[in-house]
């Protein structure tokens, strides 16, 4: 366990010599010479400088033969990293192949101290993410934030002049909280900037990154990326994160978000990130209001590519939808079906290396990202990186994304529009009836929810080179929403004991025009809160739910978690319950933030499902699940047989027009409204 830790440490400080200290405790590496970089080869003194004084001492082995670096190093340690470019997904999967197929953990150790300081420092940390994430030997481990090790992705440049002055010139324990402000990236000039607490939410960024980690698109080890369901997850996953938007929209009194579907029309929204790398040689540059994509011809990245490109590739999947087929490299089609099709069609968007044919339908999803993200600068003429749009870690800060992600959810419906609708069959539960449904605060009237603003703070010194040891903490605003819980009547008349799986969404009740929604628009707006077993005796049921208990959500600890501190021993049952997954849905962003004063209207809707029809026989003890609606399960089949986002990803039955209409016995739904306080309260840190 020591040595796998040891992984760990390897991630912190990344500009700073392997060398020197890592971890709260000082960790000293001993480096043989022949793994450090040609810079501090044969200056042992250089070495020795940062020995003293230190906490544990970690020699690293030198006797196996050390891979060729020459594909990870053929990107500049000073250059940006985007998993979007082909080029560097080429090379961090070859990173990725080099650390999975290492035989133990000290060999994976030993290379990885070889590679630290001679490859990209973001494409470092990436593949060992990946590879401890998927290692037989490492998976348990919990890997630190990428907020964390690279916080000038994730806060205002000027920040980072007083944090500098406050680990240098004020003792640890005097140490302050540097506030981040709120209003840093835009003016209230700019309607878009109403959800900067959606969009630049350090929480929900790193459930993005998290998903890309735990869901990569390329690895030459086929079962890093052929996950089950996975490209129906990446469809699923992107199509909630759209909904929650436009819900904020509406809070915000925005209209929904305009999908970006005409390719040479500008793009009216703007954003001015304000963010340094502290890696890359630049700040992140910005893209001014109605910034037009243009062809693409970058060939430092080996990027050249027309707008005719993303027509060619939107028109051969939209072909394939309305046909109801695919087509393979040797010409065979396969068909879309209700149980495949959208995994097909989810694999083929993301242009994983696993798509039926990258050839024939392209990298549509990909592309449209860097698309965006050179439109500042299409040709390199004025010697630009990528924008954010074109960064995992941080592509939900801008408005961009939304249209581009929009769009594509459209092409995904044009698969999904086309599916059998459910049957009332389909849809109930003979026996089971929802009879009744109430919402609950600690305080406050039923069925009305409650959020407000909270401040946190988050410990920086694993990012920060060549400065103090020592925590520092920055301090920063984000949503937050009181507790709550689901009272759930369930009648059971089928004289006999079932199972059942309870499915909460959420919805808005009215569009931007006050109008009650039509079923085919709503349906696309329904967030999903919960999904859980339930055991149904004969008669009346009541099931209690915590909000705080969803399956979609991991706790606000658990995302911004500190894998140092009170950390159980090695080798211990704690130790394993300690050591759990990331990937979750930021529990501060469960539902909309709404409106203050009369709140924001909603709907609350609940369905009982006959499990009979739901369940996935397997074992999940042992297994990260909590979190599982939009990460699946570790190592384990998805665990619901039914398409992700039943019962709303069809259209609805002929004569259905309204959500009351598609009722059946087994679902229920309330009116329920979201109010918003406008105060902040502070979090006591641990």
């Amino acid at each position: 366990m020591s040595a796998k830790r040891n992984l760990l440490f390897l991630m912190e400080r990344p500009l700073e010599p392997v060398f020197m200290e890592k971890g709260k405790k000082n960790v000293k590496f001993d480096v043989p010479p022949r793994l450090l970089s040609d810079r501090y080869k044969g200056r042992p003194e250089v070495q020795d400088r940062f020995g003293e004084p230190f906490g544990e001492r970690v020699t690293i082995r030198d006797n196996i033969s050390l891979p060729n670096l020459s594909v990870p190093m053929s990107l500049g340690r000073d250059e940006q990293f985007s998993l979007f470019i082909p080029r560097h997904k080429r090379i961090a999967g070859a990173l990725i192949d080099i650390f999975m197929g290492l035989r133990s953990v000290d060999d994976l150790l030993t290379v990885a101290v070889y590679a630290r300081d001679r490859v990209n420092p973001l494409l470092f940390n990436y593949a060992i993410s990946v590879a401890i994430l998927h290692r037989p030997d490492t998976k348990d481990m919990n890997i630190p934030l990428v907020s964390e090790l690279f916080p000038g992705k994730f806060m205002d440049s000027q920040v980072f002049r007083q944090i500098r002055e406050e680990v240098s010139v004020v003792p640890q324990e005097s140490r302050v909280p540097i506030l981040i402000p709120t209003d840093y990236t835009a003016s209230d000039l700019e309607p878009e900037h109403r959800l900067w607490y959606f969009r630049e939410d350090i929480g929900l960024n790193l459930h993005h990154w998290h998903w890309h980690l735990v869901y990569p698109t390329d690895a030459n080890n086929d079962a890093i990326v052929r996950k089950d369901r996975r490209g129906e997850l990446f469809y699923y996953m992107h199509q909630q994160i759209i909904a929650r938007y436009n819900l904020e929209r509406f809070c915000n009194e925005l209209s929904r978000v305009k999908r970006f579907n005409n390719f040479r029309e500008p793009i009216q929204e703007g954003y001015f990130p304000k963010l340094d790398s502290l890696v890359a040689s630049r700040a992140w540059p910005a893209r001014p209001a109605n910034t037009r994509i243009s062809d693409l011809s970058r060939d430092l990245d080996q990027i050249r590519y027309d707008i005719n490109d993303l027509d060619r590739w939107t028109s051969r999947f939209v072909q394939a939808c309305h046909q109801g087929w695919v087509e393979d490299p040797s010409g065979n089609r396969i068909r879309l079906d209700e149980t495949r099709g959208i995994d097909i069609l989810g694999d083929i968007m993301e242009s994983s290396s696993i798509s039926i044919n990258r050839d024939l339908y392209g990298n549509l999803h990909g592309m449209g990202h860097v698309f965006i993200s050179y439109a500042h600068d299409p040709d390199n003429r004025h010697l630009e990186s990528f924008g954010v749009m074109g960064d995992l870690t941080i592509t939900l800060r801008d408005p961009s994304f939304f249209r581009w992600h929009a769009f594509v959810d459209d092409m995904f419906q044009e698969h999904k529009q086309r599916l059998p609708q459910y049957t009332t069959r389909q849809l109930d539960y003979p026996g089971i009836q929802v009879t009744n449904i109430q919402v609950r605060t600690d305080r406050g009237p039923p069925n009305v929810l409650q959020t407000f603003w909270q401040q946190s703070d988050v410990d920086l010194s694993r990012g920060l080179d060549f400065v103090p040891r020592g925590n520092v903490f920055a301090r920063f605003t984000h949503l937050q929403n009181a507790d709550f819980t689901y009272n759930i009547n369930v009648n059971n008349t089928t004289g006999r004991p079932a199972m059942g799986t309870c499915r909460i969404f959420l919805g808005p009740r009215n569009d931007e025009r006050g109008q009650p929604f039509l079923f085919r628009d709503q349906r696309l707006l329904m967030i999903e809160l919960d999904k859980f077993t339930i055991s149904l005796n004969p008669g009346d049921n009541l099931i209690r739910r915590r909000s705080t208990d969803s399956s979609l959500t991991i706790p606000f600890e658990r995302t911004f978690r500190d894998i140092d501190t009170n950390r159980p021993g090695d080798n211990t049952q704690e130790l394993e319950a300690f050591n759990f997954c990331g990937c979750g849905w930021p529990q501060h962003m469960l539902i909309p933030k709404g409106r203050t004063g009369r709140g924001f209207e909603c709907v609350l809707f609940v369905m009982v499902s006959n499990y009979n029809d739901d369940r996935i026989d397997q074992d999940l003890v042992g297994t990260c699940s909590d979190a599982s609606a939009f990460c699946g399960v570790r190592d384990r089949l998805y665990p619901d047989r039914r398409s992700m986002g039943y019962p709303f990803d069809r259209l609805a039955r002929q004569g259905v027009d309204r959500l009351q209409q598609f009722l059946t016995p087994n679902m229920n739904s309330i009116p329920c409204t979201i109010v918003h306080e406008d105060r902040t309260v502070q979090r006591r840190r641990p």
